[in-house]
């Protein structure tokens, strides 16, 4: 990050989303900008479909991952949705919007991890949730998976090992690791009609990629 939040006073929409381009300038390509911009285009379309507070769903979707670089240099250790929860609060300090909408944005941003402890509440809580899901599945969750898992130098595949006893940010934290412990499961995860129903066509290619991919790894095909 360039700045710190106390630079100047973020007063509009267009602030906030440079400000949460600047987080991003030396992010990993898995959790870049270009992740925020597709969830906020989910939740743009969630939201839409659900009957949620855009205004609230905008600015919690440009404001979800701003604190993934300390849980990236931590490994693990800091817990983004927090640190991204309290980034948030000093951000909105001065936003001309409802002190319960600024609660509810803070809540959004807290609560959107898989692997979180604080569950989310409102709906655009459980908007932000779905959007930031649906992007960890589909062909660009695949994408993002063996993106990762080449940031952190692990290998292609290990269907011979356990995921419960590999470690993550390790060379066992492959895309089949994810799979098995995350992307499988999102699908049961969602909160909202319209997320269920994009999840479960995300599932289902992202099941027949990793299927093959066995398959191939094992010469069967």
């Amino acid at each position: 990050m360039n700045r710190t939040v106390l630079d100047s006073v973020i007063s509009t929409l267009e602030d906030v989303r440079d400000f949460s381009v600047e987080c991003f300038a030396d992010a990993r390509g898995s959790h870049d900008w270009d992740h925020t911009r597709r969830v906020y285009n989910l939740c743009m379309h969630i939201g839409e479909a659900e009957g949620a507070d855009l205004e609230v769903l905008e600015i919690a979707a440009y404001l979800h991952d701003v604190g993934r670089s300390h849980e990236d240099t931590s490994k693990g250790a800091v817990c983004h949705g927090e640190k991204g929860a309290e980034i948030a609060t000093k951000v909105l300090a001065e936003y001309p919007v409802s002190d319960e909408q600024k609660a509810n944005i803070i809540h959004c941003v807290r609560s959107h991890r898989f692997r979180g402890d604080c569950q989310p509440e409102t709906l655009e809580a459980k908007v932000l949730f779905d959007a930031d899901k649906l992007d960890a599945i589909g062909a660009v969750g695949i994408a993002r998976t063996f993106l990762f898992a080449g940031e952190v130098g692990a290998k292609l595949h290990n269907p011979h090992i356990e995921p419960e006893n590999t470690e993550p940010y390790s060379e066992e934290d492959t895309g089949y690791r994810e799979y098995t412990l995350k992307l499988s499961r999102i699908k049961d995860r969602m909160l909202t009609t319209e997320g269920r129903r994009l999840a479960m066509q995300r599932h289902a290619f992202v099941e027949a990629f990793f299927d093959r991919l066995t398959e191939e790894y094992e010469g069967q095909k």
